[in-house]
């Protein structure tokens, strides 16, 4: 109950502060950048679909055995339908992990599912923070930021970077259940931890077999999710040409380099309220350009994310009521898991 109003309060905050933004630039000035970009929009809506089936690659080479006959179409099709469910509910990432998670666990065994999203997840995490070390490296020296907005800009990282490498110890060496384990030995929690803790063993388990069998999956997963982040280059690049007619590859990177930094310290809230709008504002101007165009390129990403959320919750109902194409009969899935125990 606390975590949900939590969330609640985070997303009434990033509303109003979303819609302070869109009065201080102005309505008018936005309308006019979104009104040149006009059928445009289909071009950054297919973009981000073709972001979508980068991840969805990514994702692959994080699936165990038991997961590992899924087709690609279906996978993109879980991905989307968690991306879905992260946009349009309070619940941040949250939400989308465990929709895929869930659906996930409908075409395999629970524990390999959990485990695949796990890795998947720290995958997604070294590489949106790969991308914006490398960013600091190369693009801070040459873009004007605030010197307390670039201070805590870097410190938000160098927090970020011991929490992701935690979570990379954590699972190779099997210790989600450590904290589970260290009360269950002191007789905290009753029957009901020391349950859960079987489960969280096995998912250690998963963990560890799964970095021992595959040690090139999280590099290549890493490596997928990188070259999906990178086409968020090609939609600033084709928005500045419709909207400002200044197609420049090298501002392009530059504004999607301080907008992928200012969502890596922004994960945690809900539709990324407010904080997509400021950190647009914010990466357009360190490049010299007005505030509405950084304001009209976030409202047009805005309108491609529902667009695709509105296509992710298409395919969680057709994967729900089990009519998504590449959904495997439950013979076949039989067949294949006979196949890798006699293997």
């Amino acid at each position: 109950m606390r975590l949900r109003r939590v969330h609640a309060f985070i997303l009434v905050l990033g509303f109003v502060l979303m819609i302070y933004l869109l009065w201080r630039v102005g309505f008018q000035n936005i309308w006019g950048k979104l009104s040149l970009l006009g059928s445009g929009l289909i071009v950054l809506i297919w973009a981000e679909g073709v972001a979508e089936f980068f991840h969805a690659i990514s994702w692959r080479y994080c699936l165990g055995d038991a997961h590992r006959g899924i087709s690609l179409s279906r996978l993109f099709g879980m991905n989307v339908a968690g991306y879905a469910i992260s946009y349009l509910t309070p619940t941040a990432s949250v939400g989308g992990d465990v929709t895929r998670t869930v659906l996930l666990i409908g075409s395999g065994k629970g524990v390999d599912a959990v485990s695949s999203m796990l890795v998947s997840k720290l995958s997604f995490a070294i590489a949106h923070l790969s991308f914006v070390l490398v960013g600091c490296i190369l693009i801070v020296p040459r873009i004007t930021l605030p010197a307390s907005l670039r201070l805590s800009l870097l410190i938000g990282c160098f927090v970020l970077m011991c929490g992701i490498l935690t979570f990379l110890w954590i699972q190779k060496r099997g210790k989600l259940g450590i904290l589970a384990r260290y009360l269950v030995r002191r007789k905290v929690g009753g029957d009901a931890l020391a349950g859960l803790l079987g489960y969280i063993s096995r998912v250690d388990d998963a963990l560890q077999s799964f970095y021992r069998a595959r040690p090139s999956g999280l590099p290549l997963a890493v490596f997928w999710h990188l070259i999906g982040y990178l086409v968020g280059i090609f939609q600033v690049w084709y928005f500045l040409y419709i909207v400002a007619g200044s197609p420049l590859i090298v501002p392009s990177i530059k504004v999607w380099f301080v907008g992928m930094w200012f969502d890596l310290l922004t994960f945690a809230i809900p539709m990324n309220l407010g904080a997509l709008e400021g950190g647009r504002i914010m990466a357009f101007s360190s490049v010299g350009y007005d505030p509405s165009v950084g304001i009209a390129f976030a409202v047009a990403m805005r309108i491609v994310q529902l667009s695709m959320s509105a296509l992710g919750l298409v395919i969680y109902l057709l994967l729900v009521s089990k009519k998504y194409p590449g959904r495997k009969s439950g013979s076949e899935r039989l067949a294949e898991r006979k196949v890798h125990e006699g293997a």
